[in-house]
């Protein structure tokens, strides 16, 4: 397994990690993931360190809480050889101090996590989603008191817009509190949004992006494709409305030239569509999930081996929507594009 520094920091990951969203298996969204128990995830974390997988992301409100307190119980015994990584900031209750990054909820959450996980510390402990209402001040303060206890090693953010992450780092680096490292940002082959903005910023600033639902919401397993219907087992029945919107017609194009490059190389159609996005710049982890060992094993697959330029080419072009205002001058006019050379110089290339 190959490993990468996360963003600018000393922190290594490996370009795989795993997300235990499967576990627990609570709720319409969750329970439609995956229903994994302790025993079944303790399996799932063998097969993943044995392959160099070491870091194992989670969330309390996966499952309300079940997805870390069976994460805790897998890898119960063997702290030493893992890296764990959880999220909060989404609603875990009705009440008024049940959802945000407060610094009461920010505490608590981190003692809860603690405490289902199993550990004395979080390798990387991220915000969900921006809390619009709590001062960033406040927010990095009581990040960095969890840090000074050393119950949080490094911090990190996840879905937050481009002016949200820069608002906190340079109140960060007023303040002298510790940078974020990490965006747990959605990108795949039918999202390519976090290109726009959110990657030169993370180029600029040092923010290593881990990838959650690489395979586009499930739908580039190589089961959905054109002219076909959506197979009767698809979690996309019941989880479609809570996924990331895409067009039929730009998935089908995608899944074409997926099928194309698998007939050519040998590969799963999802092997293919994470190989392509450990080759874009800033990408330091692709999150897998995996409900059962066979599907585990074969998103293992996807490292080992590189597409060639000609295959990613045929990827982009196949995946390219047009940057809406105010990208699209610099995609579109040569003017614009001197003074803001874009970050994709080549297919898969950093600029």
């Amino acid at each position: 397994m190959e490993y990468r520094r996360l963003g600018a920091s000393g922190l290594m990951v490996p370009a795989l990690s795993f997300g235990a969203g499967t576990f627990g298996g609570r709720g319409p969204l969750f329970g439609a993931w995956g229903t994994t128990d302790a025993q079944e995830a303790r399996r799932l974390v063998d097969i993943c360190l044995d392959a160099g997988i070491t870091m194992f992301d989670t969330a309390d409100v996966y499952s309300a809480g079940a997805s870390e307190d069976v994460l805790g119980q897998a890898v119960k015994g063997r702290r030493d050889q893992v890296i764990l990584s959880t999220k909060t900031s989404l609603p875990m209750g009705d009440g008024p101090g049940d959802a945000g990054s407060s610094r009461s909820r920010l505490i608590r959450a981190c003692e809860d996590a603690l405490r289902r996980l199993g550990t004395d510390h979080l390798d990387l402990f991220q915000l969900h989603a921006f809390d619009a209402g709590t001062p960033v001040e406040e927010v990095l303060a009581a990040l960095d008191s969890l840090v000074q206890a050393g119950k949080v090693r490094y911090t990190g953010v996840s879905n937050f817009s481009g002016w949200q992450v820069m608002k906190s780092l340079a109140a960060a680096e007023r303040h002298g509190r510790p940078r974020y490292v990490a965006h747990q940002v959605y990108y795949s082959l039918i999202g390519r949004d976090y290109e726009w903005e959110l990657m030169p910023l993370a180029l600029d600033q040092g923010l290593g992006a881990i990838v959650w639902s690489p395979l586009g919401w499930g739908r580039l397993t190589g089961k959905v494709r054109r002219g076909t219907p959506l197979p009767p087992g698809s979690r996309l029945h019941r989880t479609a409305e809570f996924g990331p919107p895409v067009s039929d017609e730009h998935l089908y194009d995608v899944v074409d030239a997926l099928d194309e490059i698998a007939e050519e190389t040998g590969k799963a159609v999802p092997q293919i569509a994470l190989n392509w996005l450990l080759q874009r710049p800033t990408v330091s982890s692709v999150l897998i999930g995996a409900r059962d060992e066979r599907q585990l094993r074969q998103n293992l697959g996807a490292v080992g081996w590189s597409l060639t330029p000609e295959q990613v080419a045929k990827l982009d072009a196949a995946s390219h929507r047009p940057a809406p205002y105010p990208y699209f001058p610099y995609e579109r006019q040569e003017g614009f594009a001197r003074l803001n050379p874009p970050v994709l110089t080549a297919p898969g290339r950093a600029a």
